[in-house]
This record gives C-alpha cells, structure tokens and sequence, in this order.
C-alpha cells in the first residue's frame, strides 16, 4: 500500500485559537479534507505535518523541513497537499523539489483542488505556471504591504507587532501608542539614575537586584506572544538594554521606526539602514521622559562616549568570550591601558565569576600560541602541507563549477519552458497576450542566469590561474609565523574567537582557548 505524507499550511493570522497550541479551523479543514482524499484513494497514512502561521515562502517552517527530511530517507511514497502554493509558494522550491528531488526521491506531489499530480506527465507545464504565478503574487503581495506600511510609517503610525518596553498598543485607535505605566516608571528611573551618575552596567545591576524583568521577559510574563531567547541569564537586564534605552526618541513623544528593512521578500532577514532613511514623525504619542531630562542624558551620553583610538579598542571585538557564561567581553580603559572582561559578573550577583584580561596579554598569548603552532613543524614546507586554511583555492573551484551547471541546468529548462510556450500559442491553447506574459518572466530569468554563468565563467579562470601560478599558502604562512603585534584584519582572518577563563588564584595565569579559522 502506498504511504502518504500530508502537509498543510496556513498563513493568516489564528483568530479561532483559544490556546496557541490548539490547531486553527482552516487547519483543521485541510486536515479532513486531506485525510478523506487519501482514503478514497487507498492509501495509508503516513504522517500529517502542519504549519500554522506561515507564509508560502518560508524556507524555515519546521513542519516543512522535516517533511523534507522524511522524504529524502523515503519513508513515504506521497506528498498531498490541499494546493501547491500549501506547499510553495516559490518557482525555486517548485523546481527543486517536485520537479526535480522528488523524482530522484521516487516520491509523488498531489495537491487536489488545483489537480496538480506529478504521475501526470501532461500537467507540469501547468505547475510551472502556478508556480509562477504564485511567485508573482509574492512579490506583488510584498511591494503592496511595503507601499501601505511605508505610507503609515510616514504618517506616524506604529506598526509592529509588539510596542516598546514602556508602551503598549492603544485597543481603541490602530496604530497609537499608550503608556504601560508599570513599565514607564523602570524606563524614568533608569534615565534619573543615569542622570545622577550612575553608569549603564551598575543601572543594570540595580535592575537586577530588585528583581525587574528585563523587556522581553516583561513581555513574556504578560502574556504577548514573545519567544524568550534560551539562553542563560536571558531574563536579565544587559549593558546594552540600557544604552538603547537611553537614546530612543520614542521615548519623548516621537515615533522612530525603518531601522531595519528586508534584504528581500523571500527571506525574513533584516539589515541597518542609514538613519536618512528612518521614519521619523514627531509628537505621535504622549511622552515618558520630558525634554530637560532628555537633553542632560543625552549631553552625558556623548560627553561619556570615549574616543578610543581605532586599532587597539577593536582589536578583539566581538572575538573574546567569557568561558563561565559565554558572553562577549567588553573593552574598558584604566591608567592608559585597554582591558577586556565579562560585563555580566556586574549585572547580577550569580550570573557568572566574571573573566578579566588585558588586551596587551590577550595579543601576546595569541602571537605565542602562532609561534608554537609555526615550530611544530620541522620547516615551512610541512607546515604549508598541513594547514588548511578556509579560503583554500581548490574548494572554491569546486563549489563554482557546481553553480554553474546548476545554473545551466535551470537555463535549459527555461529554455524549454519558452519553446513549449510557443508551441501551446500555436495551437491555440493559451492567448498571444497569456505567450507575451509567460515568457517575458522566462526570458528575463534566463538572461539573467546566462550572465551569472558568464560571471562564473570568468572567476573560474582566473582561480585556475592562480593554480597554475601555485596557491598562496606559502604567503599567508610567511605573513603570520613572524609576528610582532597584531592588527584587526589579522585577528579577523586567523581567529574565530577565543574563550578567556578567570584568573588562575594567587598566579596571573588567565586560561584561554583560541578557536582558529583554519
């Protein structure tokens, strides 16, 4: 008997929940509908998988990786789905999978309502369509959503889904924001204490000792549907809570928001925007902090702001972790010499012992630890055979010519799509206008793929040039095995990051663990 996977998907909003575990109604619906078709047709049930507040390009939803999973070890022989855009809303993921790992796979993709069925060799010209259809309706979807929340951010509207620590959403007007008065006098106190001195991290113990919840804790026990980082100490307030507390004009009154924008909409990834482009509409909302107030924090916040000099603060930025917690250092500055230690054993009493190291010892026991690595081996030439470094030439040859035929495959297939697109006008199946449309998507797709491959093309050539002239192992050896002091492009190609212990008592011994890039 053939086993049967199903998958269902819903994207709207669950409004008929009454527990957030619970299954919405239209989840449920796809369910018996799904479960009967499979039983008309005598199959056997393998498992249902279902995601329930996802849209159709979501590369993450958990339910559908794990199909995904399942189908490559075959543990099933069918997929059904309600439609294919349950499945996909993408033309990548369409060709990938139903049209081309499935088959491998030996597995089938049914989806009833719009009769899509990979044993019917007649119908794929027609997934294609609907996958592309369905791609269309994504990125017009995105452009229409990003047009209406642009016009309401311009207009000072907060759009969201959670409001900042201290607010919360007005229930009678869309889009205002309302004082949490619970939350608000954390947020006065902590710019009172600042203004009387206090510094960011000695605020934060405070918090701390008194027991608040930090924001996302807050919003967790309040019952927002906000999902706690698990992580260790994730309930306390941190250094940089604080600081950006101290500068968000959202609290005078001023909506801020476009900090972030999406890198595309087919990836939930953000990225920095210039403060130009920021939205910013004044006096949108009534005010926590007064402007006198506002304007001493802040003059204490640039007159406090230290004007290290670049090179020695940033040399292991982001790179020397605390081994007890697994928080990244801080830098400070005592008697003109730069230290790195572990804010979090000044946060809470019990978060963690605290690491302590100087950014002049760190720099020594790392150029050591080079220097022994170098005398290991007995010369230069078996030091060269054996390290591997993560740029390695050969591997990047290897990973380019992989692209390429993947994209010369892709370029044949749209290649295909446009001739069978002619030969359907021809017959008279689809319209002149319907051919014009279809292909113009398909053409452009394949131009764009024929100068990704000429682009391809061109760095093969020139890595196989540097194969011919040898590698540049030799150079980077000779650049790291003799060296004096550190510089942060060294420390940024050599090392991943360190672990830096606690000082060993009544020795100055500071244990460290350096986790190389190569």
């Amino acid at each position: 008997m053939k086993k049967v996977a199903i998958y269902c998907r819903l994207s709207e909003e669950d409004r008929d929940k009454q527990f957030e575990t619970d299954d919405s109604k239209s989840i449920q619906n796809q369910k018996t509908m799904l479960l009967q078709y499979a039983m008309e047709q005598g199959w056997e049930l393998y498992n249902i998988y279902s995601d329930d507040d996802y849209t159709g390009a979501d590369r993450k939803r958990p339910e559908f990786n794990r199909l995904l999973q399942d189908a490559e070890q075959k543990k099933f022989n069918i997929v059904l789905c309600k439609t294919q855009s349950r499945f996909t809303r993408e033309l990548e993921l369409v060709e990938k999978y139903i049209h081309g790992l499935f088959p491998i796979w030996d597995i089938r993709f049914v989806s009833i309502v719009d009769n899509a069925d990979t044993d019917n060799k007649g119908n794929k010209k027609s997934r294609q369509i609907n996958g592309l259809v369905n791609e269309w309706y994504l990125e017009d979807m995105s452009e229409n959503i990003k047009s209406v929340l642009t016009s309401r951010r311009q207009n000072g509207f907060h759009i969201g889904a959670f409001a900042l620590y201290g607010y919360k959403k007005d229930p009678d007007n869309k889009g205002h924001l309302i004082i949490d008065e619970e939350a608000a006098e954390v947020v006065r106190e902590v710019f009172t204490l600042f203004s009387q001195g206090y510094g960011k991290t000695a605020i934060a113990r405070m918090l701390n000792d008194k027991g608040i919840p930090n924001p996302t804790e807050y919003k967790r026990l309040k019952g927002l549907r906000y999902q706690q980082p698990k992580s260790r100490n994730s309930t306390l307030w941190k250094y940089f809570a604080i600081s950006d507390m101290l500068t968000n004009e959202i609290y005078i009154g001023n909506m801020v928001q476009g900090k972030y924008g999406s890198i595309s909409y087919k990836t939930k990834q953000n990225k920095p925007r210039p403060r130009e482009q920021w939205y910013v509409v004044n006096g949108t909302h009534e005010p926590i902090i007064d402007m006198d107030l506002w304007n001493r924090v802040q003059a204490m916040v640039k007159e406090r702001t230290k004007p290290f000099s670049v090179g020695t603060i940033g040399l292991f930025a982001r790179k020397a972790k605390c081994a007890h917690c697994g928080y990244v250092m801080r830098s400070s500055k005592s008697k003109g010499k730069y230290y790195l230690q572990c804010a979090n054993k000044h946060v809470a009493k019990d978060a963690c012992t605290g690491s302590f190291i100087s950014v002049e010892r760190l720099e020594k026991m790392v150029i050591d630890e080079l220097k022994r690595l170098s005398a290991e081996y007995l010369d230069k030439d078996e030091l060269e055979r054996n390290i591997e470094f993560a740029s390695n030439i050969e591997e990047q040859k290897k990973r380019l010519i992989s692209d390429i035929a993947i994209y010369k495959k892709k370029i044949e297939e749209y290649s295909k799509c446009i001739r069978d697109t002619y030969v359907d006008k021809a017959k008279g199946i689809i319209t002149e206008s319907d051919f014009i449309a279809l292909t113009k998507d398909f053409t452009a797709d394949k131009e764009r793929l024929e100068r990704t491959v000429a682009d391809g093309e061109k760095q093969l050539s020139e890595l196989e040039e540097k194969l011919k002239n040898g590698d540049n192992r030799r150079e980077i050896i000779e650049q790291y095995t003799n060296l004096e002091h550190l510089n942060r492009e060294t420390v940024e190609t050599l090392v991943d990051y360190i672990s830096v212990g606690k000082r060993i008592p009544k020795t100055r011994d500071v244990p460290i663990e350096i986790h190389w890039n190569f």
